[in-house]
C-alpha cells in the first residue's frame, strides 16, 4: 500500500486451502490491522504465521451480542479492523453481516479486499453456464426442509 490505510472495517478474503492464494492487498491489510476479527483464531493464526505477522485477534461470529458489536464499532472509528473468515470471503455463508450493517448505519468506513470465493471457484469448475447463477447458501439439515428447498429451486432459470 502506498499510503497508510484509514481507520475502518476491512472485509478481507482469505485463501481456500492454499495459503499462497492470499492477495498482496490482503496481506498488507492483515499486516497493519490493529485488530483482526476471526471466525476461529487458530485457523487465522496459521495464516498470520504464514505471512510472519502477529496481530491482536478477537473471535467474531453472528452470535455476538449488540454490546460486543458496539465495542467493535468503537474500535472501527479509530483503528484498522480486519474481518476474516476461516476460508474465502467473509459474509458469504460466514459471519459478519450484522457488523457490516451496523458499521454502515454508523457512517463508518467499510471496504472489502476481494479474493478467493468458494462459490465462484465451484461455478468456474462446474462446466455449467456461468452467465446467470444463484447462490442459495447452506441447505437445511432436516430432510423434509431440504427437499422443500430443492423443490422450490427447480423452477429457477439460473
Amino acid at each position: 500500500m502506498s499510503t497508510p490505510a484509514q481507520s475502518g472495517l476491512y472485509i478481507v478474503a482469505t485463501p481456500i486451502g492454499n495459503l499462497g492464494d492470499l492477495s498482496r492487498r490482503a496481506e498488507q491489510i492483515l499486516s497493519i490491522a490493529d485488530i483482526i476479527l476471526a471466525e476461529d483464531t487458530r485457523v487465522t493464526g496459521k495464516l498470520l504465521n504464514h505471512i510472519g505477522k502477529k496481530s491482536k485477534m478477537m473471535v467474531y461470529n453472528d452470535h455476538k451480542s449488540a454490546a460486543d458489536r458496539a465495542f467493535i464499532l468503537d474500535a472501527i472509528r479509530c483503528k484498522i479492523v480486519a474481518l476474516v473468515s476461516d476460508a474465502g470471503t467473509p459474509l458469504i455463508s460466514d459471519p459478519g453481516y450484522k457488523l457490516v450493517r451496523d458499521a454502515q448505519a454508523a457512517g463508518l468506513y467499510v471496504t472489502t479486499i476481494p479474493g478467493p470465493s468458494a462459490v465462484i471457484a465451484a461455478l468456474t469448475l462446474s462446466g455449467l453456464p456461468s452467465d446467470r447463477f444463484l447462490f442459495e447458501g447452506f441447505l437445511p439439515s432436516k430432510t423434509k426442509a431440504r427437499s422443500e428447498s430443492l423443490a422450490a429451486l427447480k423452477t429457477l432459470n439460473a
